[in-house]
């Protein structure tokens, strides 16, 4: 019973409203988009953006998108129902796994804390790949560990792989470069104790390849190497170089999942502190698996997390695979304060109070800047963004109440805390930070998007249907091959821009772009400018 109502709240947060803002370029109608082209063309087995191979990324993914679409149409909501789906297989994964090993109420918790925190929660309302590639990895992780404490060990480590199998087949190799990490980390940990053997390695490395070559096989067989090889190459790429503008400070991550994971950050802090104090329960094989588990998910959190801060591209999603060790580490010390088996000392207070505070703050001044926009302007020296306010988005003073309540409820959690009134204290902090994210994600985000990227998408949207040449101009972006439902085009000179502009072209061409970038644009004598809206500039060539 207790499953069936984990599924059913877990689909009443993560599957309403998941249309009600565009997609995101870039990631989210990257993948979008190559759903898309695989209905369109019929191939599922090569990923195309702009029906030209696009070997940045496995399939797994995108085939459950492009399924969702086939049932429910090419939209918004579509690509974004296989992570919500995968939001409530998570949920109920982490329950069993928690009550497995500690009891009913240790899955509950780390229920609550997973669904009660800001990125882990608001991640499975997107249509990125981490949410799906971080459980299969997780469970990858979870069935190594229960190696130790089967009868069944072959079993559990053909599991083990196939699981990494379809993390490979979600987001490429880099699942394996985690998986050997956090092996050899935790061996070290343990000081070469192990029950791991090199037979459960072998089980684990086969059921991964198998897994893996049903896609990497199949392509090779049919297309060659070259596919594979660029794939390759890009996934080393990736790690060794800094991607353009997307680069960071090595605590980078750090910054990003004490405040993106809050509240559930705060108690990892406080796990630290109290991590050499007894265990939650007595001396039984219970206790050690726990205890165990807890050691594989202290590994995996700073494999992770020193991982992605040594590697050179930075983006916020390479860290979160981090949520699933993090939120389990704060679920145990969050049972243990409800249980009266830890305190909170007063700096871990302090800092739950002051990130509350000010996500609160941060939200509630959302509002704030759409009706004192005018006031704001003569401040701002950027173009673009100047441009991007013009957008008309109705706002009211009485919006920034969302973000205030939000910093008042946790006040009053903090005070329930401090007063030892644990257990509502920390039901009410979870609870009022779902709430703040619901509101955030149905109210807040599409008047976000209404004014970075609305205007564009628009524009796109109009040539649904019309046989029209429509590209960026100086920027990168996907949103003009999905949004404007793009067929594949005869004429090959389509990707050279040049060629747009200049040669003879046998359709109408239409062009984007940024008003920083609109200058050499509007004096180009084959351009007319047929409009502009919230920095954006429209062209038709003549």
């Amino acid at each position: 019973m207790r499953y069936l109502l984990i599924a059913l709240f877990a689909a009443l947060l993560f599957i309403p409203f998941l249309g009600e803002a565009h997609l995101f370029d870039w990631d989210e109608i990257n993948f979008a988009e190559a759903a898309r082209e695989m209905i369109v063309t019929h191939n599922f087995s090569q990923v195309q953006i702009d029906f030209r191979p696009f070997w940045e990324k496995p399939p797994l993914f995108i085939w459950m998108q492009a399924g969702s679409m086939m049932l429910f149409g090419v939209n918004d909501f579509a690509a974004r129902l296989p992570n919500a789906i995968i939001g409530i297989v998570t949920l109920l994964s982490i329950y069993a796994i928690g009550k497995k090993h500690g009891d009913a109420k240790l899955g509950l918790w780390w229920v609550l804390v997973y669904a009660g925190s800001w990125l882990p929660h608001f991640y499975f309302k997107s249509g990125i790949i981490d949410p799906t590639f971080n459980l299969f990895i997780f469970l990858a992780i979870y069935f190594a560990y229960r190696i130790a404490y089967t009868q069944k060990t072959f079993a559990t480590a053909a599991l083990s792989g196939l699981f990494l199998g379809l993390a490979v087949l979600t987001k490429g190799p880099v699942a394996i470069l985690v998986a050997i990490l956090v092996l050899i980390v935790y061996w070290i940990a343990n000081k070469g104790r192990i029950a791991i053997k090199f037979s459960h390695i072998g089980i684990i490395a086969l059921l991964a390849c198998f897994t893996t070559l049903l896609w990497f096989g199949y392509e090779i067989l049919m297309h060659g190497w070259w596919f594979v090889n660029e794939f390759v190459r890009y996934q080393i790429r990736l790690l060794t170089t800094e991607d353009a503008g997307h680069g960071g400070p090595f605590f980078y991550h750090w910054i990003v999942l004490l405040v993106g994971c809050f509240p559930a950050s705060v108690f990892l802090f406080n796990y630290q502190q109290r991590s050499r104090k007894k265990s939650i329960y007595t001396a039984t094989s219970v206790s050690f698996e726990l205890k165990d588990f807890t050691k594989w998910m202290w590994v995996l959190f700073w494999v992770v997390l020193i991982l992605f801060s040594v590697v050179k591209t930075k983006i916020v999603h390479y860290s979160s695979l981090c949520y699933f060790p993090l939120t389990f580490l704060a679920a145990v010390q969050v049972y243990r304060l409800a249980e009266g088996k830890s305190t909170l000392r007063w700096w871990n207070l302090t800092l739950l109070l002051f990130i509350g505070v000010v996500l609160g703050i941060a939200i509630g001044a959302l509002p704030l800047v759409g009706v004192y926009k005018d006031q704001l302007i003569p401040y701002i020296h950027d173009q673009f963004a100047v441009a991007n306010l013009q957008a008309d988005v109705p706002w009211s003073v009485a919006e920034a109440g969302y973000g205030l309540g939000y910093a008042l409820l946790v006040i009053i959690s903090g005070v329930l805390l401090a007063k030892k009134k644990m257990q509502s204290g920390l039901i009410m902090l979870f609870l009022s930070t779902i709430l703040a994210i619901q509101v955030t994600v149905v109210h807040f985000v599409p008047k976000v998007e209404a004014y970075s990227q609305r205007a564009a998408i628009e524009f796109f949207e109009s040539f649904q249907g019309r046989d029209v040449y429509v590209k960026a101009l100086s920027y990168h972006s996907y949103a003009q091959h999905y949004y404007s439902r793009e067929m594949p085009h005869s004429n090959k000179n389509y990707y050279n821009t040049e060629w747009l502009l200049n040669g003879q072209i046998d359709k109408p061409a239409y062009f984007i772009c940024r008003i920083t970038d609109s200058e050499p644009y509007r004096q180009h004598p084959n351009l007319e400018v047929i409009g502009e809206k919230n920095g954006f500039v429209f062209f038709k060539r003549k």
